[in-house]
């Protein structure tokens, strides 16, 4: 335990990131710089917009203004540090920085894909069993799902990290990622790592199966229920309603799906560090335009906070 431990204060680690020509650093510093300017703007924006609009005060919103939090909160976990290694030369990170990235890292991230899930059977009540809504999704319900989301989070996020706290590491290593991620975390351990990669294995395939299913089952019935409306305005409304949704589910769960695909090569690191761009990155962006694109609330409450006194000086 005593060498572990030493092994570990010595040991040094490098972000690779995506590249060390001189001349491709400031133009990737500008756009991530403007990817999550427009993420932070837009989550946060989200979180008031919701909180200041009384016609926001319902389940969708509530969901909603959780998945601005998680995106938030794991773009800043990686973006700002994306950011400042692209203008030092110096872009070591400790063991504990490191440790502490994943840490945050895994936990939103699960986070999101279980809050995508929650948000797939909201959907999936309050078309299928209208009249039973308010008695089906309680107050104390939802409370509980969107806990039980982040605890789910924090738990496979804690596990992973205390198996990552028991390897052993030494010297000098360079971490061929843009973030300390759990898979260049292991490749660099001379301890054994088989059961950090089961645990991965694991937790990885369960919350992507049980979401997705949640997900699929849902929208099967949400389908069904639609083709059955005689009416062409409540199918075009129940399409609307969904379609911010399956939009956001579709980008989220196909960047990672196709980062199950791609084949674990030196040769695909590349391939494998542009998703990663796309999910932790891109996505936390691309969500709150989503939601307020399509939404005549949110453009309302946006309109009326331009207009107000407070922007005519």
């Amino acid at each position: 335990m005593f060498l572990s431990e030493r092994n570990k204060s010595g040991a040094t680690f490098t972000l690779l990131g995506f590249s060390n020509d001189p001349e491709l650093q400031v133009p990737l510093f500008l756009t991530f710089l403007a990817i999550y300017s427009v993420t932070v703007v837009g989550n946060l924006g989200m979180i008031v917009i919701i909180k200041i609009n009384p016609k926001l005060y319902t389940l969708m919103y509530f969901f909603l203004s959780h998945l601005s939090f998680v995106d938030f909160c794991y773009s800043s976990i990686v973006a700002p540090k994306t950011m400042v290694n692209f203008m030092v030369e110096d872009r070591t990170i400790s063991f504990v920085g490191c440790v502490i990235q994943f840490f945050f890292f895994c936990t939103f991230v699960v986070t999101e894909s279980f809050l995508l899930a929650v948000m797939a059977y909201d959907h999936f009540v309050a078309i299928c069993n209208p009249l039973l809504y308010m008695v089906a999704m309680s107050p104390r319900l939802c409370a509980t799902l969107v806990v039980g989301s982040y605890a789910w989070g924090i738990a496979c996020s804690l596990i992973l990290t205390c198996t990552v706290i028991k390897l052993s590491f030494q010297g000098f290593n360079t971490i061929d990622h843009f973030f300390c991620e759990f898979s260049s975390l292991l490749s660099l351990s001379c301890s054994d790592t088989y059961l950090n990669q089961l645990l991965l294995f694991i937790f990885a395939t369960f919350n992507e199966i049980s979401t997705l299913f949640i997900i699929l089952l849902s929208y099967v019935f949400i389908v069904v229920t639609i083709l059955k409306m005689h009416s062409a305005c409540g199918r075009s409304k129940a399409f609307s309603t969904c379609a911010s949704h399956l939009t956001t589910i579709s980008i989220f769960h196909g960047t990672i799906l196709f980062l199950y695909c791609v084949p674990n090569s030196k040769n695909s690191r590349h391939t494998v560090k542009v998703a990663s761009v796309f999910y932790t990155v891109v996505i936390p962006m691309l969500n709150p335009l989503i939601y307020s694109l399509r939404n005549k609330d949110v453009k309302d409450t946006v309109s009326k906070i331009m207009d107000s006194k407070v922007f005519s000086y």
